[in-house]
C-alpha cells in the first residue's frame, strides 16, 4: 500500500505522539526528533537504536501493538 503524500501535519506534534505510542510498547528512541536540516520536508529522525530495540518494536508492529 503507497502512502499519501501529507505534509500538513505538525512534525513535533507527530514526535511527541510517536514517543508516546512507544513508550506505552516499552520502546524508546533516544534520537527521535524533527529533522532541523529539513524544515520544509517536516522529516523525523528516528535515530540509531539498540538491536533490541529493533527488535521489540517488530515484534510490537507484528502484533498490532497489543499486549
Amino acid at each position: 500500500m503507497a502512502a499519501k503524500k501529507k505534509l500538513d501535519v505538525d512534525p513535533y506534534t507527530v514526535v511527541e505522539s510517536l514517543r508516546a505510542a512507544l513508550d506505552d510498547a516499552g520502546i524508546v528512541f533516544p534520537s527521535l526528533r524533527v529533522d532541523p536540516a529539513s524544515p520544509e520536508l517536516k522529516l523525523i529522525e528516528l535515530g540509531r537504536v539498540r538491536a533490541d530495540v529493533a527488535d521489540l518494536l517488530a515484534k510490537t508492529l507484528r502484533r498490532g501493538g497489543r499486549e
